[in-house]
């Protein structure tokens, strides 16, 4: 497995933990195990999902933020949610 897919592991496990889900945030830190190239490539297809926020802390850590999904009601009176788009394959 390369740097890339255990960091981009890391955190999408990071942000589909229950925690973040309930408060929709989550704050990222770089591990002395994250390359350089591999850090920048995972902040950037984080940056260019629409529904993700990013913010960089002064510590170096990154905070992601994103809105609850609305639920949309089916024909059938049950609630469903839109399904996010998945984070690009790491």
């Amino acid at each position: 497995m390369s740097g890339i897919e255990r960091l981009g592991l890391r955190v999408s496990s990071m942000i589909s933990h229950p925690v973040a889900q309930a408060q929709r945030w989550v704050t990222i830190h770089r591990l002395d195990t994250d390359g350089d190239r591999e850090w920048k490539e995972v902040l950037s297809v984080i940056a260019e999902t629409d529904e993700l926020e990013l913010s960089h802390n002064d510590d170096g850590s990154v905070t992601v933020r994103w809105e609850q999904q609305e639920a949309e009601v089916t024909g059938r009176g049950e609630a469903e949610f839109e399904q996010e788009e998945e984070l690009a394959p790491f």
